[in-house]
């Protein structure tokens, strides 16, 4: 996500790092690279244009103090901006309401029937809220099939009606959501490959019904600056609420996202962060900024593990780990736990200073996981919470069962012991990280 725009502005900011002090002309070499790496992003160019020039002003208005040195300044600075055209603050859903009614909207291939299950499955999980999804995409191929499939995948209930005028549909469905307690009800509309009259006057006589305490724009962000006609066209006629921008994990530079608050004065509500149906977050500007300076994102990575780490599991482990009692059958229960967090890239991603270390591109090949599984499974538990009686006969055994070699069995042991040993660094502090 924003990998490009990422990997272009920390080019530029390592130019600026020891700077002595703050004058117009190293500014303006500055904001000459940070320009080039927004505009290759293929943020707006008015978008650009302000951003530079409030980002000048601003540097070149402040006095530095005796705390803070002029490149550490200016790239508070640059931050700051980028909190601001990303939307400064936080737009919530509406959660209060009860039935709370969600409409999606969006051309079609913006992957709005997806982030329709992917939304009721955010609802579920983090608001313990009980969706209903309706289906009144009534013209495209597959559609009510394809939303229903993934309504049973995820368990949550989809209500169609076929070929149906979607008015109807959608009359009936309130009524379905009301005898069943569903307090959120979830509309995946018909889109179209472009915007055209017949698909507005459909959608505005669904909210002329319904309406309905969220309009959301389901866009694509690999649309490039298109995408901010496509959220204009969408606002003149039904009054966003706010927009979900799918497909950031693919090969999108990102520029939309810093394009269209400022543009339209339309919210970013939520990002699609992958393929899976867990692959929603909210849209948080300044963690989002952090995320593109390189600075990262842990409170982002908390949310991915609450629900899968209880916090009495993470104080256990804490405890181990300070007291040196952390054993390969608390690495195998972590595994599992790291599996369900999605590719441990992305969580790499995340953590501060990554690119700078050139972290931020690594591969992770989840079979190396699952050889590593393998090998632990095949030990005893007593082997497991005493590994140090690993001996020949014991690993050729262990190697036979794993189907892996004795000499990736020594290798994983050898790192297991050298990751205890810097887990104890950390926690006494007399481990200094690169960031």
């Amino acid at each position: 996500m924003f990998e490009y725009m990422g990997d272009r502005l920390s080019k530029a900011i390592k130019n600026i790092r020891g700077m002595g002090r703050i004058t117009e002309e190293n500014i303006n070499e500055a904001m000459r690279e940070i320009r080039m790496a927004l505009l290759e992003a293929d943020v707006n160019y008015q978008v650009v244009k302000e951003f530079v020039n409030n980002v000048k002003e601003k540097a070149l208005g402040m006095e530095v103090g005796k705390n803070l040195k002029p490149d550490e300044l200016f790239i508070k600075l640059v931050k700051d901006e980028l909190i601001s055209l990303l939307g400064s603050e936080v737009a919530p859903l509406e959660t209060k309401k009860n039935p709370t009614i969600l409409l999606l909207v969006g051309l079609q291939g913006s992957g709005k029937t997806t982030t329709a299950g992917k939304l009721a499955n955010y609802l579920r999980k983090k608001e313990s809220k009980h969706p209903l999804l309706v289906a009144c995409d009534v013209y495209r191929p597959a559609a009510i099939d394809q939303l229903k499939e993934i309504g049973s995948s995820l368990n949550i209930p989809v209500f169609e009606e076929g070929k149906k005028n979607p008015v109807d549909i959608v009359k009936d469905a309130l009524a379905f959501a009301k005898e069943n307690k569903n307090d959120y009800i979830i509309i995946d509309t018909a889109g179209r490959l472009h915007i055209d009259d017949n698909l507005m006057k459909e959608l505005q006589d669904i909210s002329d019904f319904v309406h309905p305490d969220e309009i959301l724009l389901v866009i694509d962000a690999m649309m490039g600056q298109d995408a901010i006609h496509v959220i204009e066209g969408f606002n003149d006629a039904l009054k966003l609420t706010g927009c979900i921008l799918t497909k950031l994990d693919g090969n999108t530079k990102g520029g939309v996202a810093l394009s269209v608050r400022h543009l339209t004065n339309v919210p970013i509500k939520f990002v699609g962060d992958s393929e899976k149906l867990d692959g929603l977050s909210a849209f948080y500007p300044e963690r989002m900024a952090e995320r593109i300076l390189d600075m990262g994102d842990i409170m982002g990575i908390a949310e991915k593990v609450e629900g899968i780490i209880s916090e009495d599991e993470a104080k256990d482990q804490m405890k181990k780990m300070q007291s040196g009692k952390y054993d390969l059958e608390d690495f195998l229960t972590n595994l599992k736990q790291i599996k369900k967090l999605g590719p441990l890239e992305n969580i790499l991603k995340m953590l501060p200073g990554m690119r700078k270390m050139g972290l931020n591109n690594v591969e992770i090949d989840p079979k190396q996981m699952a050889h590593v599984e393998a090998i632990i499974l095949s030990m005893t538990p007593y082997e497991r919470r005493h590994p140090d009686i690993l001996k020949a006969s014991r690993k050729q055994r262990i190697a036979k069962g794993s189907g892996r070699s004795v000499e990736e069995i020594n290798r994983l042991l050898k790192q297991f012991e050298e990751m205890k040993k810097m887990m104890k660094m950390m926690q006494n502090g007399n481990l200094k990280l690169p960031f």
